[in-house]
């Protein structure tokens, strides 16, 4: 289902801090940098392209683009760019985005599931073939490429039907904060049924989780809590946490239990031990967003960093 690899999530407001962001992750020996779009903040897509050709072996993702602003032979033209400049390193990951977010832009969102259905089918056959020719509810593309990219295509998943849905059509599923029981008892499931209905092969999970090498556990709920704060108050979230066993989810703020059942925090030997565990439990990529804590965030961010690329290393 996976090979056990270890990604960071990677931003910044400057393409150099994301740029020394990637350089330092690939020094450190984490094997793949992940970039979020989203509002008007730097484009993950150009930002890869700009940061191909200073790195060599690190692969590179998208945590999500979303997909309601953009035509999906709009994100194939962004996407190409990367998949020459990298190849074989560029993993575009999509997904739907946020109610409020989209209607900020004075976009609607019906069925995110079944728009997300077309743009993946769309996606994966000009990509990967070279060649479209679809007519769906929400889009219609028909158009050809020079030839076929190496470029993955996943998705953002959240519910149930969502990592069905990528286990059927996607190259891999993204979680967010979604609690590692949650991810084992009815992610890995779902996507397993998905593929079993399509005849295929299982993707990959690619397990997108809060960690912190840190001693204090006090520290590292209040960081996590000030660094992570909206989850619970959006709809889609609150709703998989509740389902998770957390109904205090439905108070719209983070308790010491959801928490507990998210985020990897530790000493070094813990988190190394509680990464391993998603591995075993059926992940394929552990992707990483640093939790800053303590007074000193730069060498929080230092010792995890550190942490990730041992445990890469060491073959996970």
């Amino acid at each position: 289902m996976g090979e056990n690899i270890i990604g960071l999530a990677v931003g910044g407001n400057k393409v150099v801090d994301v740029q020394a962001a990637i350089e330092q992750a690939e020094k450190a020996g984490v094997q793949a940098a992940w970039m979020t779009t989203g509002g008007a903040r730097l484009d993950s897509i150009t930002t890869f392209a700009a940061a191909a050709g200073r790195s060599q072996t690190i692969k590179f993702g998208t945590s999500v683009v979303p997909t309601y602003p953009r035509h999906p032979l709009v994100m194939v033209q962004q996407a190409q760019v990367v998949g020459q400049l990298a190849p074989g390193r560029f993993r575009l990951g999509i997904g739907p985005s946020h109610r409020p977010t989209m209607r900020a832009m004075g976009i609607q969102m019906p069925n995110p599931l079944g728009h997300l259905r077309d743009y993946l089918k769309i996606l994966k056959a000009l990509l990967q073939t070279g060649k479209v020719d679809y007519d769906g509810e929400y889009y219609q593309a028909h158009d050809s490429i020079s030839e076929p990219v190496d470029v993955k295509v996943m998705a953002s998943a959240l519910q149930r039907n969502s990592f069905e849905l990528c286990g059927a059509e996607a190259d891999g599923a993204i979680s967010w904060v979604c609690p590692a029981a949650y991810l084992k008892e009815v992610a890995l499931p779902a996507m397993k049924k998905g593929a079993a209905d399509a005849g295929r092969p299982v993707p990959p999970l690619i397990a997108h989780l809060p960690v912190c090498v840190h001693d204090n556990v006090e520290e590292v709920r209040s960081a996590f809590r000030e660094q992570f704060p909206v989850y619970p108050t959006l709809p889609f979230y609150r709703r998989m946490l509740v389902s998770s066993g957390y109904p205090e989810a439905a108070e719209k703020k983070w308790s010491d239990a959801m928490m507990d059942g998210l985020v990897v925090y530790g000493d070094e030997t813990k988190v190394a031990e509680g990464i391993k565990k998603l591995f075993a439990d059926g992940a394929g990529e552990i992707l990483v967003s640093p939790v800053l804590a303590g007074n000193d965030r730069d060498a929080s961010l230092s010792r995890t960093l550190k942490l990730l690329g041992q445990v890469a290393q060491s073959g996970s």
